[in-house]
């Protein structure tokens, strides 16, 4: 059966406070569990924390935390604190961001992301199970410790994002699970493939791994606002980030609007940016006008086969009124 969770707003909050009472309110609407990102915000850890302390049973989780900016062995402490603090409701998702961000914002080269988050999956799980952790890797050599507390029991799960297919392959074949995004329905089904034979590859049970999608969605009475944050919110991904979300988009059939979305934004005109997502990609890639619709529109993508969780997020530009409606419309 397929959940329903809730996607932390990327965009900053007035408060961690702020945070923790979305998460209360997910987790008084049936919410399964609450997922942040951490970009160049609050970090994702100390506000996890928080919002473990102040909640009784909604799960909790990070997607994702880059592994550029903190070692394999620091991400699989911090798993294991966030599991313990949680009293076991922490499911951890990795996965390597993008060069703006790593590069621009954490100073980093951003060299070999698959590499480099497939040996930090690994070397997670190492550190979770609390053995000593012997590592050979391209990129990380590890050899003498065990983490020194007790190892969470049981321990956390490690997913990874992934957009493109070998991604999503490396997340089936050395992850718990997979995050994805900015999918259409079809474009998720030829994933769930790479998916697929990446189970395969690792001799694993697909049944034993798990998918969540981050949805955009926006549900209010006033449709026209609704779709609009909608569609500015996915211009920003696909024209302000990189090439990531447009290759992404280019793969899924989408090419000559993905190209025109990222050329009208890097010549700064925004607003026909915008426009150029169309109603026909906007409801490929979005559940969002009216309640009613926006409904029936998260249950096409819940219905899809290999899909386990489907996560309720907001556009970057939502207040919190958006926030709560959205999130009261559309609670399972």
């Amino acid at each position: 059966m397929t959940v329903r969770d809730v996607f932390l707003p990327v965009a900053a909050q007035p408060s961690v406070d702020a945070l923790v009472d979305m998460s209360r309110r997910a987790e008084e609407r049936g919410y399964e569990r609450v997922w942040l990102p951490e970009t160049w915000g609050r970090d994702a850890v100390t506000t996890l924390t928080s919002i473990a302390e102040r909640t009784d049973e909604v799960g909790i989780g990070t997607s994702l935390l880059n592994v550029y900016s903190r070692s394999p062995a620091l991400l699989g402490q911090t798993a294991a604190t966030l599991q313990e603090v949680s009293d076991g409701r922490f499911r951890a998702g990795i996965g390597p961001s993008g060069p703006i961000v790593i590069e621009a914002w954490h100073g980093v080269e951003f060299d070999r992301p698959l590499k480099r988050t497939r040996e930090a999956v690994e070397i997670v799980k190492l550190v979770l199970s609390g053995e000593a952790v012997e590592y050979d890797g391209d990129v990380f050599s590890l050899s003498g410790f065990r983490l020194r507390c007790d190892p969470p029991e049981p321990a956390p799960g490690v997913d990874a994002g992934g957009l493109g297919p070998k991604s999503v392959e490396l997340a089936g074949r050395f992850a718990d699970g997979w995050h994805a995004l900015l999918l259409t329905p079809d474009g998720l089904r030829d994933r769930l493939e790479d998916f697929e034979r990446g189970c395969s590859l690792g001799d694993d049970d697909i049944d034993d791994k798990r998918v969540t999608l981050s949805l955009p969605c926006c549900a209010l009475a006033d449709r026209e606002r609704a779709r609009e944050l909608a569609r500015q919110h996915l211009a920003f991904y696909v024209g302000g980030m990189g090439t990531f979300y447009r290759d992404a988009l280019a793969r899924q059939g989408y090419e000559e609007t993905a190209n025109e979305i990222s050329a009208r934004w890097a010549s700064g005109e925004k607003d026909a940016a915008v426009d150029a997502v169309g109603d026909d990609l906007l409801d490929s890639l979005a559940a969002a006008g009216t309640p009613e619709e926006c409904r029936e529109r998260i249950e096409t993508f819940e219905a899809i086969d290999g899909v386990d969780a489907v996560s309720v997020s907001f556009p970057r530009a939502a207040d919190r009124e958006v926030i709560d409606a959205t999130m009261d419309a559309l609670a399972p």
